[in-house]
């Protein structure tokens, strides 16, 4: 065995090379004048690990969309969900309709848009003094109530209400106030005379202003599963009273109520809610 020279004390780099050897790679530290110097670390070559990670982000980054076609996919399904929804809103919730005549002064006038509650009837019970929304039950409305729009702006009023997202208009469906419920039995005995239900007159607030109860004299008892509708201008609505000789003679089936309105949307000044006068009615006794 051969014995190396010990380290000199004062010396604090790498141990000293002995001829024929070279300094440790990478020890610059051990370098000495005359010999070798120290083995650079080879920073050409890349590292796999490295490497690969890279390359799974470029390829990564490769199939991320572009920033126009995200935005244009983002909008594509917020309006689809819109529609959807609005779909289930007006299927299920609320439906809009606008006020085309003046059968319902002054609570409901011209133009008012009003919203109304498609869970009555159904899981609530309609009333009366409700205001209801019903399909005509058959020649109640005139062949031509409208001028009919262009057939472009016919397309799209008719997609628009079909989501839900333009108000129903009085084509099909008209607005009144609910008086007799089914069996009730709703009479006048004619002008100056009050309406009553099952005998009790009715004090009405929210007829229009100057009008009599009816104009004309009636009497009868609403068939099952059908109700009586009364404007609240009754000089100008042509309501139960006038279509007694029409299909359900002047009441309407239930099933062709589209629902109660509840509240008036449009225009803002007149915005708020459209409330039951349940005093009314309170003391009208059950069918006889």
């Amino acid at each position: 065995m051969i014995d190396r020279p010990a380290r000199d004390l004062d010396e604090t780099s790498s141990p000293t090379s002995w001829p024929g050897q070279e300094a440790p790679q990478g020890d610059l530290a051990g370098a000495r004048p005359g010999q070798p110097g120290p083995r650079l670390p080879d920073v050409t070559a890349p590292d796999a690990g490295v490497t690969a990670h890279s390359a799974t982000r470029r390829h990564a980054a490769a199939r991320r969309p572009s920033g126009a076609g995200s935005l244009l996919r983002e909008t594509v399904i917020i309006l689809v969900s819109a529609i959807v929804l609005s779909l289930l809103v007006k299927t299920f919730l609320v439906q809009a309709f606008f006020i085309p005549s003046q059968s319902m002064h002054d609570t409901l006038i011209e133009h008012d848009r009003i919203l109304v509650s498609k869970l009555t009837p159904g899981p609530f019970d309609l009333r009366r003094g409700d205001i209801v929304v019903f399909k005509d039950p058959g020649g109640w409305l005139p062949a031509d109530v409208t001028p009919e729009p262009g057939p472009l702006q016919g397309a799209v009023n008719s997609a628009l209400t079909f989501i839900g997202l333009y108000p129903a208009d009085a084509n099909e469906h008209l607005v009144k106030r609910l008086i007799g419920l089914p069996g009730d039995r709703v009479a006048c005995a004619g002008a100056g005379e009050p309406v009553t239900v099952n005998g009790e007159p009715l004090d009405e607030p929210y007829l229009a202003a100057g009008v009599q109860p009816s104009d004309i004299a009636f009497d009868v008892t609403v068939p099952d599963d059908s109700v009586w509708v009364m404007g609240d201008n009754r000089s100008h609505s042509s309501d139960s009273r006038y279509n007694q000789g029409k299909p359900g003679g002047g009441s309407v089936p239930v099933d062709n109520v589209v629902g109660m309105a509840f509240v008036t949307v449009w225009p803002v000044e007149r915005m708020g809610p459209l409330r039951n006068p349940t005093s009314t009615f309170t003391d009208v006794p059950a069918q006889p």
